[in-house]
């Protein structure tokens, strides 16, 4: 057997069996994935005696929380007590759809309780860790605590920012187009990188478009080449010139056009009449907040791009660089910063880039 290393993270001592089990964690929080939200994505390990006797995640909204879906898991119940529980939000302490589960974790007298990050939602924000401590369970906070926080950004900066997690994304040339000069921009990137473009839309609340996109790809936004469920649809249509044939207007998901006509429901489509005065980006995303969706993925075009990037909201850009070029065409958006990764996806270049900057729209009018 090996040394087991002590480390000290926020005065409180942690060995290195906690991060292993922390790990675990995560993992199975990342399995409800684009299912949970408005929730975050929580997993849950127990340990008892160096062995794992229960294992659970929130699978879905409404569902029971990781918590309680782990100690359900335990077949004698028994086991529970002197046992540590692993998670990577601090357990509620609140009723909601479900009962509080640092009850649960009194009820059952589990020992200890390792967590990577505090709630921010203002229900909880520490109120889970202080009724555990109360009650006499050993509580540990801050394991992988920046893991923790990166699972959960679209959480965390909902909660913080008190707006959604917002995705750029677009394909562009190698000679950095776009699309050509009549908008026509299919196909850029190869046929694995669209493949991945279903998968993020599988991943997030909404998905965004302008008026142009709308008008000349007729996309569908929905996810047909992976499975999950469809995404919000949201576009802009100031004077409403998308036709009623449009993919977007079908009816077959929930759908929003920001408009300067008109407010009303049709055919799961909702019109929402914009101020002419007031700033599109800006309405689109307390709407947006106020309806409780917690991440945004922007696929275009160019000028709703840009509006994005000049205030500077944007968590995550994602370009598919690719190896076909124009020559001429709609020019695609420059970026001053350090990429954040790269990857190769078969012929296609995928650079991903993320907002350091502490300045940036922290809050919607700064």
């Amino acid at each position: 057997m090996g040394v087991i290393v002590i480390l000290k993270i926020k005065d409180t001592l942690i060995m290195d069996s906690d991060e292993r089990y922390m790990r675990r964690v995560l993992d199975l929080a990342m399995l409800g994935s684009g299912n949970v939200s408005s929730n975050p994505m929580v997993g849950c390990v127990i340990v008892k005696n160096g062995q794992i006797i229960g294992e659970g995640y929130h699978e879905r909204f409404g569902h029971p929380h990781a918590e309680v879906d782990a100690i359900q898991s335990v077949v004698d119940k028994s086991e529970l007590e002197g046992a540590t529980l692993y998670v990577n939000l601090e357990p509620c302490s609140h009723y909601g759809k479900t009962p509080p589960c640092s009850n649960l974790i009194v009820e059952h007298k589990i020992a200890r309780v390792v967590f990577a990050n505090i709630d921010p939602n203002p229900l909880v924000a520490g109120a889970g860790f202080e009724y555990l401590m109360t009650n006499g369970i050993e509580v540990i906070q801050g394991v992988l605590e920046e893991e923790g926080r990166a699972l959960n950004c679209r959480f965390f900066t909902f909660m913080e920012k008190k707006r959604p997690y917002i995705i750029l994304k677009w394909a562009e040339t190698a000679d950095g187009y776009l699309a050509k000069e009549n908008f026509d921009s299919k196909w850029i990137s190869n046929e694995v990188s669209r493949k991945l473009v279903h998968k993020w839309r599988s991943e997030e609340d909404v998905v965004l478009i302008g008026t142009n996109t709308a008008l000349y790809d007729n996309p569908r936004l929905n996810v047909r080449d992976w499975t999950g469920r469809n995404p919000v649809r949201a576009f802009i249509d100031k004077q409403l010139q998308v036709p009623l044939g449009a993919h977007l207007l079908d009816g077959s998901q929930e759908t929003i056009c920001y408009n300067y006509v008109e407010q009303d429901v049709r055919n799961l489509v909702e019109y929402v009449k914009v101020d002419p005065m007031d700033n599109m980006v800006d309405v689109i995303i307390e709407d947006m907040y106020v309806r409780k969706h917690l991440s945004i993925l922007i696929e275009g075009g160019s000028k709703l791009l840009h509006s994005f990037i000049e205030k500077g909201m944007w968590d995550e850009i994602r370009i598919f660089r690719s190896q076909n070029e124009f020559g001429s065409g709609i020019e695609s958006p420059v970026i001053r910063a350090k990429a954040f990764s790269h990857e190769m996806i078969l012929d296609d270049e995928l650079i991903v880039y993320k907002n350091k900057s502490k300045e940036y729209a922290s809050e919607l009018n700064a």
